[in-house]
Parts: structure tokens; C-alpha cells; sequence
């Protein structure tokens, strides 16, 4: 009979195989827009990720995440595009092509600076909890996204409503992920699309942001950060820095919303405020909610769900409409069918489609 550990490899094998799998399948159906599904699907797992480390681990409810997903974004379309080069003349007489530069570089950059945004947002409000935290941080997420769409003048720092196009795709190992890719073995040859290279890219950081979210959730600060999400007083009472363990949770959550900024950009080919509106974050904090606070398989599970029930109901929402003789547009049933489908899940399940197990109750009851 095989042993847990067996098993537990048997699975993730089996897990790795599909998920290399996945976009050559849906590319073989002879169209790309279920490939670029998941992409933006995986997307929205690395930005629940990311809002689980602050909602989930921390407990503080963050409303303005989105507003690091958009400095992440505005900075890689301002690095890696013409459009600094064409409003200012310093730059275009040392750049006449414009910026270009790398992606490698730029998440980086985007990494330290989303995280010092974090830190800038989590200073004033450490002592706020549950509706008022929520109130300023979405006032923050809205500050954000006015800034961007108004600083188009008197310089043209964002282009403002128009958005910033032309952005330059990744290149890895020379080639541009912005292009085909064909392999050749002999006399076998196999094309993989744009979208299905971003899928790998892509991929590759969720793996990596739930490598570091799983380390980081068993280690000293994760434990700490749970400890502080039950009772902050309790926390602090034992000798907790909650001030300091508060701002880290704002840090490391902002990074990787910076990080996912860098890669929609890229992926995108370009960023517009419409992006970076409140539901976004409202969307995210419904991801991590619905799949289970705290639980990285749960938020995954939430993010995928959300993100992909939009497009499922797409088709459900046309025949609707047929029967409702057009008076419910096909969008607003989409919308509608969403919603019942949340209240739904949070009816069936108030803890989330996949909670996190329980810590810290070795005792089962009546024991």
C-alpha cells in the first residue's frame, strides 16, 4: 500500500503534467482565447496571493490593493515603452528610441517600489481596524487610480485617460514572448502562440509566490501575523510587535501586487485607468473570501473560480437575453448571474470553498 509521501508525489507529478499540459490543449482547439483565459485566470491567483498575506494571514481588509497592481503596471508601461521619449526632449536625446528597459530589471524596481508604497500606506493607519481600515485603504486605491488618469498634464507623466500603449513584451533567452515560438525535432515541428508562452512565464511567478507564501505562513512571522489576525491585543500582550508586524504584511503584500502589475502590462501590451477601478479590488477580496481566508489552495481555488465564471456565464447570458426579448442586456445577466452565484457559495459555504484547517484546537470536542 503507498505511504502518504508516495502518494503526495504521485499527485504532484500528476499536477505538473496537466498544468504543462493545459495551454497546448486549449491551443490545439485552433483558437487562443481560452489560453489568454487562463493566463489572466493566473493572474488574479498571484494578486490573491498576494491580497491574502494582509486579508488572510494579518486580518487587516484591504479595499485599495489594486493601487499596487497599478504602480506595478504604470512602471513597466513608463520603462518599457516610447512613451517618456516622446514628452520629454532630455529623454528622447539620450533614449531617441525611447526606454527599453529589461523586464528582469523593471520587476525588480517594481518590487522595491511597490513595497515602499505599502509601507508609505500601512504607516498612518496601524492603529485602524475592520470598516475604517476598509475606508481608507479604498480611498487609497481610488487616490491612486485619479492620480494616474489625471497626470497628463500640465507634463504627460501617464497620458491620462488614453492609457500607455506600445509597451514591450518579455524576451527570455533572446526571444520575444510577444512573438511565435516553433520547435524543431527532426521532422517534427510545433507552434507555441504568444499567449501560451505567457501562460509558462506566468506560471512560473504563481509558483513562486506560493512557494514563499507556504514558507512564509509556517514560519515565526506567519504564525506571528495569525496571531494578530485573532486578537491584536492577546498578540500584543505576549509581546508582539504588531506595529512592525502590520507594516510587513502591507510590504510583502504590495510587492506582489507590483510584480503582477509588471506582468499584465507586459502581457496586456498596454495599461489604462479602467484597470484599476475599486471592483478590481473588490473582485480580489471576493477571491480570497469565497476560496477560504488564509488557505493558499482555497485562495487559488477562489481566484480561479472568479476569474474563469465570468467568461463560463457568457454563454448562459445570450440565451437570456433571447428570452427576456433584450430587455436585460446579455452584460447585466453576466453581472447578475455572478452575484447569485457568490451568495450561493457563501450560503453553502461560510468559511470559504476550501477553508483553512483550524490551528491551535488539538482538542476535538468533548474530549
Amino acid at each position: 500500500m503507498m505511504n502518504s509521501t508516495t502518494g503526495k508525489v504521485i499527485v504532484f507529478l500528476i499536477t505538473a503534467v496537466a498544468l504543462m499540459a493545459l495551454p497546448l490543449v486549449l491551443q490545439a482547439t485552433g483558437s487562443n482565447s481560452w489560453v489568454r483565459i487562463v493566463d489572466i485566470a493566473l493572474l488574479y491567483v498571484l494578486l490573491a496571493l498576494g491580497l491574502n498575506i494582509v486579508v488572510g494571514y494579518a486580518g487587516l481588509l484591504d479595499l485599495g490593493f489594486v493601487a499596487f497592481f497599478a504602480v506595478g503596471a504604470y512602471l513597466y508601461g513608463l520603462l518599457a515603452s516610447p512613451h517618456l521619449a516622446e514628452n520629454f526632449a532630455w529623454i528622447a536625446a539620450s533614449f531617441p528610441d525611447g526606454l527599453h528597459v529589461s523586464f528582469w530589471l523593471v520587476m525588480v524596481i517594481a518590487a522595491v517600489t511597490a513595497g515602499v508604497t505599502g509601507l508609505i500606506l500601512g504607516a498612518p493607519v496601524l492603529k485602524l481596524r475592520g470598516d475604517y481600515l476598509a475606508i481608507v485603504t479604498l480611498g487609497f486605491g481610488e487616490i491612486v487610480r485619479i492620480f494616474m488618469l489625471n497626470l497628463d498634464r500640465p507634463i504627460n507623466l501617464t497620458n491620462g485617460p488614453k492609457g500607455i500603449s506600445q509597451i514591450d513584451p518579455v524576451t527570455v533567452f533572446g526571444h520575444s514572448m510577444g512573438q511565435r515560438l516553433t520547435l524543431s525535432v527532426g521532422d517534427w515541428t510545433y507552434t507555441l502562440e504568444s499567449v501560451t508562452l505567457y501562460y509558462y512565464l506566468i506560471l512560473f511567478f504563481v509558483l513562486m509566490a506560493i512557494v514563499v507564501c507556504n514558507r512564509m505562513q509556517d514560519s515565526r512571522i506567519g504564525r506571528a501575523w495569525m496571531a494578530v489576525r485573532e486578537d491584536e491585543i492577546a498578540a500584543k500582550a505576549m509581546g508582539l510587535n504588531t506595529r512592525n508586524l502590520k507594516l510587513a504584511a502591507f510590504g510583502t503584500s504590495a510587492t506582489l501586487g507590483g510584480l503582477s502589475g509588471v506582468l499584465f502590462a507586459s502581457f496586456m501590451r498596454g495599461v489604462y485607468p479602467e484597470s484599476f477601478i475599486l471592483m478590481e479590488s473588490v473582485m480580489i477580496v471576493a477571491m480570497v473570501v469565497l476560496g477560504g481566508l488564509g488557505h493558499i489552495p482555497g485562495v487559488i481555488l477562489g481566484a480561479l473560480v472568479l476569474a474563469g465564471l465570468p467568461e463560463l456565464l457568457r454563454h448562459v447570458a445570450h440565451p437570456l437575453t433571447a428570452l427576456t426579448d433584450g430587455r436585460l442586456g446579455p452584460e447585466i445577466l453576466r453581472q447578475l448571474l455572478i452575484a447569485l452565484a457568490m451568495i450561493i457559495i457563501m450560503l453553502l459555504r461560510p468559511k470559504g470553498l476550501w477553508p483553512s484547517p483550524e490551528h491551535g484546537k488539538s482538542l476535538t470536542k468533548g474530549a
